[in-house]
């Protein structure tokens, strides 16, 4: 345990605490094309179609509504008119049941087909870059230049690049609650905050030494001719829950590079529910246990190194290891109460004899991968608290990475039943108003 802990540590922890800023390249060499799925996202479009169109002018913004049933349509169609200038980089890509309402993927290959009608045929492929965001996305002013950089767009090899995700509402406790509420709701969000800003972003990084760096579903940059590449059917993005993994999964074994950066970031709000958390983490897990219908053809992949495929195919067992870790781990401590039921005197000679170092050992190691990312968390992105928040941090997060057990179990059920569908939460700006959005 004591030198998987150290490796651990060398390979994901270290590169991350020594990663330093590169060189932004000139954004201007790109087009870029940002798409934003929605459905029933009135509450949130107008104010993120102001931000993409203000903060990236030159950029086109693609909206696509989902057959949405609060007019979210209709504010973006009164910004396209001549009240806001005719903006002729602002598009609406309009779905209708039964073709709509089937999924994040459906909806971007909808914007896919648009945009590659509206470029035409003889359009450079290679400098068209599409950035997917949430409705609630804000990414960075400077993410365009950081993305343009010859490590990341500037090489042509690179297919697509994820940046850094955070939550802006950290801090920021839910509103019209009770004292226990709030702060339960302010420990959810500094969770998925540290998840994504520390754990999250040092895998990333280490399996840039693998050549496995994966997409996430908010700010996800990838080159229109990628995309291309790979297209089958109605578009490259294929149908599965965890949508941004599969597409990954095609880009890497059809030999594109993929690329990750801690420089810029896209600002993505987090869930205060436990309930909804749940409900998101159990699409999430459902969505990679799809994707085991990939396992051979990331293992016969000649564009994969050995350790990617094994990188790769971990990722793929993580959630049937939790589910075969809850009917093991329970095992020794089953057998243990039926003895100290039995002969209570002997069990007791036996912890008080030495057994408890064991205990004590197997408990440090089972906390210490997670403990850890507390005071990482605080050195990297809050060095302005203190150390003791820091250590508590990292307790809550090793509580909070074990509900992945509950969501594991979930999402096989939803296997079993062949409940397939999109499973919706709502945003925390609807909750009063009871709108029910595609959240991500």
């Amino acid at each position: 345990m004591s030198v998987a802990f150290m490796t651990y540590v060398a390979l994901i922890v270290v590169p991350y605490l020594r990663h330093r800023r590169a060189a932004p390249g000139d954004p201007h060499r790109l087009e870029w094309h940002f798409f934003v799925p929605c459905r029933d996202e009135r509450a949130v479009v107008g104010d993120t179609v102001r931000y993409l169109r203000g903060t990236f002018p030159h950029a086109h913004v693609w909206v696509i509504d989902d057959d949405s049933d609060d007019g979210t349509a209709d504010v973006v169609t009164a910004m396209q008119g001549p009240r806001h200038g005719g903006d002729r980089n602002l598009h609406l890509v309009r779905r209708r049941r039964p073709n709509a309402r089937t999924g994040k993927g459906a909806a971007l290959n909808a914007a896919y087909r648009a945009l590659k009608g509206w470029l035409g045929r003889h359009a450079d492929t290679d400098r068209a870059i599409i950035v997917v965001v949430d409705a609630d996305g804000r990414p960075a002013p400077d993410c365009l230049a950081v993305c343009a950089a010859d490590h990341l767009f500037g090489d042509p090899r690179v297919g697509a690049v994820q940046v850094d995700v955070r939550m802006r509402n950290r801090g920021t406790p839910p509103r019209g609650t009770g004292w226990w509420r709030r702060k339960f709701g302010l420990a959810m969000v500094r969770m998925q905050d540290l998840e994504f800003r520390s754990a999250i972003a040092a895998i990333q990084l280490s399996r840039g030494r693998t050549g496995t760096i994966s997409m996430g579903g908010n700010g996800q940059f990838t080159r229109l001719s990628a995309l291309d590449s790979i297209t089958h059917g109605l578009g490259p993005w294929r149908g599965a829950l965890l949508e941004d993994f599969e597409l990954g999964v095609h880009l890497l074994t059809r030999g594109w590079k993929t690329g990750f950066t801690l420089d810029t970031h896209v600002d993505q709000e987090a869930l205060y529910s436990l309930r909804r958390f749940l409900a998101q983490r159990t699409r999430w897990g459902q969505g990679t246990m799809q994707c085991g219908k990939y396992v051979r053809r990331i293992f016969d992949s000649r564009h994969l190194s050995t350790l990617g495929a094994a990188e790769m195919l971990y990722y793929l067992a993580q959630p049937w290891m939790q589910l075969l870790g809850t009917l093991i781990y329970p095992i020794p401590f089953l057998l243990l109460a039926f003895r100290a039921a039995g002969d209570p005197g002997a069990v007791w000679d036996w912890f008080t004899g030495g057994a408890w170092i064991l205990f004590t050992v197997y408990g440090a190691f089972g906390l210490l991968p997670f403990v850890i990312w507390g005071p990482i968390y605080r050195s990297r992105c809050e060095p302005g608290k203190g150390l003791l928040r820091a250590i508590g941090w990292g307790f809550a997060y090793a509580v909070y990475i074990y509900t992945f057990y509950i969501t594991s179990w979930r999402a096989v059920f939803r296997l079993a039943r062949r409940r397939n569908g999109w499973s919706k939460t709502r945003r925390n700006t609807e909750l009063n108003a009871g709108v029910v959005a595609l959240d991500r």
